[in-house]
């Protein structure tokens, strides 16, 4: 007798737990790389770069004028 454990040689259905520990793991990772990933993709879908933001910026704290900052969107947004 195979120190009885039956046919199956002691591991049973342990296959079956296996193979999902695998797929939670690969799911854990596309999990992460997503969410690593978000913040440019947010970025992204609102339409405004990094630069039109800080320009924006300039303009409320008073660093540049209204001319200026027309200009500089200007030529940000072509």
């Amino acid at each position: 007798m195979m120190g009885g454990y039956g046919m199956a040689g002691g591991f049973g259905f342990g296959w079956i737990f296996m193979i999902l520990w695998v797929m939670l793991i690969i799911v854990g990772i596309v999990v992460l790389v997503k969410w690593l990933s978000a913040p440019a993709a947010a970025e992204g879908r609102s339409g405004e770069s990094g630069a039109l933001s800080i320009l924006k910026e300039r303009y409320a704290r008073g660093e540049i004028d209204e001319h200026e900052f027309q200009k500089k969107k200007h030529d940000l947004t072509q």
